[in-house]
């Protein structure tokens, strides 16, 4: 079993998670405005991505700029990963390839201290994903504890590049954002990305 594997079902009987769906869990989170060099960039490039409709390009043209446009912005705080393999703990299926992960420190030879999970969502399939993005957190947890850092909360996303749909993860508690955003909602987005890592 892997990252992949998990439904939000399976992720919440394995590790005995209370699932709380919270209406505007980021409502108070201010935005971040997107430096002028991804506006364009989103505006020369989304909606070709989306008409492209698949994931490599969502991921090439939306959600990597928007990412890399974070770390630009607050560089002296994170690091960013894609695709790369966060085995933790295999018997309890926490391992497997991450989308992305925004590690807490400005390491980039390898994770140190992961706060913010990223999942594409399979065919636009939001809720599909929460259960692979859960499991992700999870393993963030476990792996932080073990490492001695002290990273109470970790963020999730599953994303379509056009929907955006946020978790968060303290202790037994995975909270599920009710409230969707979209990629006109880019600043909001940024902003909750850059409250995660703080």
């Amino acid at each position: 079993m892997a990252y992949s594997d998990f439904t939000l079902e399976k992720v919440q009987k394995a590790f005995d998670l209370t699932i709380s769906e919270d209406l505007d869990l980021f409502a108070n989170i201010p935005q971040l405005e997107p430096s002028p060099l991804l506006t364009e960039f989103l505006g020369d490039n989304a909606q070709l991505a989306l008409k492209i409709n698949t994931e490599k390009a969502r991921s090439e043209m939306i959600i990597a700029p928007i990412l890399l446009d974070l770390r630009k912005q607050i560089a002296s705080k994170i690091s960013l990963f894609s695709g790369v393999e966060f085995n933790v703990d295999a018997e309890q299926g926490l391992n497997g390839i991450c989308d992305y992960i925004i590690s807490n420190s400005t390491e980039q030879l390898f994770v140190k201290s992961p706060v913010i999970f990223l999942v594409e969502a399979k065919k636009e399939n939001i809720v599909g994903g929460l259960g692979q993005c859960a499991s992700e957190m999870l393993a963030a947890q476990v792996f932080n504890k073990r490492e001695g850092n002290e990273i109470p909360v970790i963020l999730g996303v599953v994303t379509s590049g056009n929907v955006w749909r946020f978790l968060q993860l303290s202790e037994k508690l995975l909270r599920v954002d009710a409230t969707e955003y979209y990629l006109k909602d880019v600043s909001k987005v940024l902003g909750i990305f850059a409250n995660g890592v703080q």
